[in-house]
């Protein structure tokens, strides 16, 4: 019984690694790219992408480093 269920999940797996390499044609992620959203865009030459300096506030944490700890302001209850 685990043999047959062993072959038969190898065969599912080469048939899904032949589908995700286009044995049985084209997939339908692998058509024509959205190209209207290029068209769209307003001014795309002013568009600067630039690299984090360390120097500048981010809010996100470094990995590995220490986690900031939330700025939130409390205040206790009043009885």
């Amino acid at each position: 019984m685990l043999r047959w269920l062993i072959a038969f999940l190898l065969v599912a797996n080469l048939v899904a690694f032949a589908a995700i390499y286009g044995v049985f044609g084209p997939t339908p992620a692998s058509g024509p790219r959205e190209t209207q959203h290029l068209g769209r865009q307003i001014h795309p030459e002013r568009l600067i992408v630039r690299p984090i300096l360390a120097s500048e506030s981010v809010d996100v944490p470094l990995i590995g480093g220490p986690v900031a700890s939330p700025r939130v302001q409390s205040e206790p209850l009043s009885q």
